[in-house]
């Protein structure tokens, strides 16, 4: 298929004005999308997409922008968020591939890894870039931990990713909804493939841990839970030399650190005691999703790779599906689907 000239990243970046941006699928993310690339000094927010014309519409006036169908849309743009439901995910980025134009798609990147791979094939061999939306790499207390992470040894890994039922339309399994976040961060963190997968769920699927454990030795634990009354975004890495404790809603980094114990004479008894330093690195702030996505406008404009490559997404998706393949949660994947149809 031919692939038009003018949206390829060496147009895009011989262009001295803002990288012309848009958003496909407007539902609580792709809003999120529309919002901050207005925000961006490199971007312009050209217009949006959705297959509900009345919800593109709203999200166009509230941003001050264009609705259109997605053809006409990837016609008048650089690049595109595409934020529609997963099930759809692989038939737009096929079009913005055709159409020459770079896409950062949400994750879970697809349904199908097979399909996943021939469109990063693509997408490489026409000059598109391909992000995919792992928005916790974007987290300033992830990027702190990655710079931490060198002078460290890892062990194992436990991240929990816990939360209330919520009113939104679920596009997913509650591995592919939340765990999944968790996943292609310990992905990055050991930097190897997963090996022995071992997993269990309950409560129809809204609760399900796995264990994994890498090729590099580095054992992960993982839980995900779409039915506990408080929110937990928590990664807790235990190193030989320490453990990182990393909160991403108050985006946060400890490192806990235990001195060498000593004996000390108090009223004349002699008592043992082991005193613990915790270094709390420090971290700027933001949001996450804006890091991302001014992060994928760059990429753009200077023709580099992204920071979430379309391989770690498929990486992402390929454990997610091993977990849930072994919960049996193929029925509630199904649904899902026919759902999002």
């Amino acid at each position: 298929m031919s692939v038009d000239n003018g949206h390829r990243p060496e147009a895009t970046r011989e262009t001295a004005g803002p990288t012309r941006v848009g958003v496909v699928g407007v539902g609580s993310m792709g809003r999120n999308h529309a919002r901050v690339y207005r925000e961006l000094a490199d971007a312009e927010l050209v217009g949006v997409a959705d297959m509900d014309t009345e919800a593109a519409e709203r999200v166009a006036r509230e941003y001050g922008t264009s609705a259109y169908d997605t053809e006409d849309l990837l016609d008048a743009v650089d690049a595109v968020s595409v934020a529609v439901p997963t099930s759809a995910h692989a038939a737009v980025v096929e079009q913005c591939v055709d159409a020459g134009v770079h896409a950062l798609v949400e994750k879970p990147f697809v349904d199908d890894t097979a399909v996943g791979r021939d469109l990063a094939d693509r997408a490489e061999s026409a000059g598109v870039t391909l992000q995919v939306g792992h928005v916790e790499r974007f987290n300033p207390a992830v990027r702190t931990l990655m710079r931490i992470l060198p002078d460290l040894d890892v062990v194992a890994v436990d991240a929990r990713r816990l939360g209330p039922p919520v009113a939104r339309s679920l596009d997913g399994t509650v591995v592919s909804d939340l765990m999944i976040h968790d996943i292609d961060v310990v992905n990055a963190v050991t930097d190897a493939r997963p090996g022995m997968i071992g997993a269990t769920g309950a409560a129809d699927g809204d609760y399900a841990t796995a264990q994994c454990v890498y090729e590099d030795g580095t054992v992960a634990s993982f839980t995900a839970s779409r039915i506990t009354r408080r929110k937990v975004r928590r990664l807790e890495i235990t190193a030989r030399q320490c453990l990182v404790v990393v909160d991403y809603l108050a985006q946060t980094v400890e490192i806990h650190r235990s001195e060498v114990p000593e004996y000390v004479e108090e009223d004349g008894t002699v008592r043992h005691r082991t005193e613990s330093v915790v270094e709390r690195p420090f971290v700027e702030t933001g949001e996450p999703l804006k890091a991302e996505l001014g992060a994928f406008v760059e990429a753009v404009r200077e023709g580099t790779e992204p920071l979430v490559t379309a391989a770690d997404g498929l990486a992402a998706v390929d454990l997610a599906r091993q977990i849930e393949s072994i919960i049996g949660m193929e029925d509630a994947i199904a649904a899902s689907k026919e759902v999002n149809r």
